[in-house]
């Protein structure tokens, strides 16, 4: 199965120069936790509520604060035609729980989550990437300072 098989493609797109509070809008009304961010037709960023609970709202930033400031820069992501089972194992390794899903120009055409999997290829593959995910740490840590191999 192909990650263009299960991914979401209706995937709405932050700016770096739009406020955090502005993205959390965006999440709220796409019932969402995570935005890629772009700007001139390149993928930039990601922006998490986590994101903006841990690096903004814990650190007393204003919700005027923007998501530049606040996105994680590192873009992890995978092709719409690879692999499920390769893309689940890599999220695993990378402990993130989406990935933006670009095309073959690099453009962005979707993300990809647990939910996505779970939902199209059951429990199986979505436990294995859970795990891998779930160790403690890792480069995705909010307070680490590791950096993740881009794909």
């Amino acid at each position: 199965m192909l990650i263009s098989d299960v991914m979401t493609s209706d995937v709405r797109i932050a700016k770096p120069d739009q406020t955090i509070r502005e993205a959390a809008c965006m999440m709220a009304d796409s019932d969402c936790g995570a935005l890629p961010v772009g700007e001139d037709d390149r993928l930039v960023g990601m922006i998490t509520d986590r994101d903006i609970a841990v690096r903004a709202v814990a650190a007393g930033k204003s919700p005027d604060t923007l998501v530049r400031d606040i996105m994680s820069r590192e873009v992890l992501y995978c092709y719409e035609e690879e692999e499920l089972e390769d893309v689940v194992n890599n999220m695993a390794d990378v402990q993130v729980r989406r990935l933006p899903v670009l095309d073959g120009k690099k453009r962005l055409v979707g993300i990809v989550s647990l939910s996505d999997i779970a939902m199209a290829d059951g429990p199986e593959q979505s436990g294995q990437a859970l795990c891998g995910i779930s160790e403690p740490g890792g480069p995705h840590s909010q307070t680490g300072n590791g950096s993740a191999v881009a794909h």
